[in-house]
């Protein structure tokens, strides 16, 4: 059978949390169940995430689609949005979590601490909740 792709890529998986200013990114890999956070890049953030996506080869992308309790969240189609364009300029398939509380415990997590990104530590916990599903 012939591989074309590194043997990591179909290993690594990076996710993103949308935002209009900030995207949070985070890296993970399945095998191991662990993410980590990266750091946030400039909305919409395209160029940057190609570097990204050359750089660790994932097989997978995961996109937090934020769900209202009560509905339709306000960015819910923007990020569906940005997914099929992720989708479509990179080639890869694109997961998509529900995002619900994802900042919050990001918050949580971060308190006390300095220079990280809430909206990464968001993007690590939406990764995190990706491989707990693929379970």
């Amino acid at each position: 059978m012939k591989q074309d792709m590194p043997e990591r890529s179909a290993r690594t998986v990076l996710a993103f949390d949308f935002g209009l200013k900030r995207i949070g990114v985070a890296v993970g890999e399945p095998e191991l169940r662990t993410a980590h956070p990266l750091p946030p890049i400039a909305a919409p953030g395209f160029d940057s995430i190609g570097k990204l996506v050359a750089e660790w080869h994932p097989g997978q992308l995961v996109v937090g689609l934020p769900v209202a309790a009560n509905g339709e969240h306000p960015l819910a189609k923007r990020v569906e949005r940005f997914a099929r364009q992720l989708e479509g300029r990179f080639r890869l398939p694109v997961a998509r979590v529900d995002e619900r509380y994802t900042s919050v415990e990001a918050e949580s997590r971060l308190r006390g601490t300095r220079n990280k990104s809430v909206d990464s530590v968001a993007a690590q916990l939406i990764l995190e909740q990706y491989f707990d599903q693929a379970a």
